[in-house]
């Protein structure tokens, strides 16, 4: 028997459970999780109101975690828990199939790359899609956040020019400034910038998008400020700037391994890091409603 997190009802905070442990099938290979963290991502599919549809009920949420195979290998994995029928990563012992499954570097801090994960991957991501940081003045929007964190950090290991880093609180602020970016509001935001990383969109998003240099790109990766933003014809036009959306989704398995292998490397050597909360499994429940800064990560 394992414990798994079991999610009964969307809308309410998963419970631990005891059930048989999974049986890998073929193409799959059983995992001893060490950690798995509860996103953004695991709590919309939870609500029932995602983008995916409903999901099938009852099911163990997470779409990410990391462990051991049993030759003792550490691994980070996905799954598609939330967004298609099948469990996720909050149990003890998952299976899982062997493309969605990432090898880790001997040493590597577990915990933390469950807390940077696919939100890292999403960072790194929007910093590339327009052409990558080198050399260029980057501005973070949402820096306070894990995806912000990890682009201010991915800018700098990729070359930028410059950093600035937009967030609302002091905290969030003084540990932008800690991470090497400028720190600053939103309505202190003061140009030029080559390119956007905006997890937020709203007004911040129009803000921002008027310190562009001509031919410079904002990408969008969330919407945590407004899911529309009042962006005028003019601005756009007028510098020939550019609006793109990021989705993970769009990786392919092989793409998404490769940047995860990046991003363990960077973690593993000390240039990577992400404000998190190591929280014991029998703590779901109330790990799944906390609103605290930084990644909140079951540990088994």
């Amino acid at each position: 028997m394992i414990s798994a997190a079991v999610l009964r009802e969307c809308g309410r905070p998963p419970v631990v459970e005891r059930r048989p442990a999974p049986v890998p099938a073929a193409g799959s290979v059983p995992i001893e999780v060490v950690a798995a963290p509860i996103t953004p991502l695991d709590l919309l599919c939870a609500s029932g109101a995602s983008y995916f549809g409903t999901p099938a009920t009852p099911y163990v949420p997470g779409v990410q975690g990391v462990g051991h195979l049993a030759d003792g290998t550490p691994v980070w994995f996905a799954t598609p828990a939330g967004m298609r029928p099948g469990d996720g990563s909050m149990a003890s012992v998952v299976a899982v199939p062997v493309g969605d499954v990432v090898a880790l570097p001997p040493g590597a801090p577990l915990v933390l790359i469950a807390a940077l994960g696919l939100s890292a991957v999403a960072a790194h991501g929007a910093l590339h899609a327009a052409g990558g940081p080198a050399g260029r003045d980057v501005v973070v929007l949402g820096a306070g956040g894990v995806v912000g964190q990890a682009a201010i950090q991915l800018a700098l290991l990729g070359g930028a020019r410059r950093v600035t880093a937009v967030a609302r609180s002091v905290a969030a602020l003084r540990r932008a400034e800690s991470l090497g970016a400028v720190a600053t509001t939103i309505d202190r935001l003061e140009g030029p910038a080559d390119l956007i990383v905006d997890p937020v969109f709203g007004e911040p998003a129009a803000r921002a998008l008027r310190t562009l240099r001509p031919g410079g790109a904002l990408v969008n990766l969330g919407s945590s400020a407004g899911a529309t933003a009042p962006i005028d014809s003019a601005t756009l036009r007028s510098g020939s700037l550019r609006i793109l959306g990021y989705t993970n989704n769009a990786l392919s398995s092989t793409d998404r391994a490769a940047v995860i292998t990046e991003i363990a490397a960077h973690a593993t050597a000390g240039r990577l890091t992400v404000t998190h909360s190591p929280v014991p499994f029998a703590e779901v429940a109330a790990a799944w409603t906390d609103e605290g800064p930084g990644r909140r990560v079951l540990t088994f």
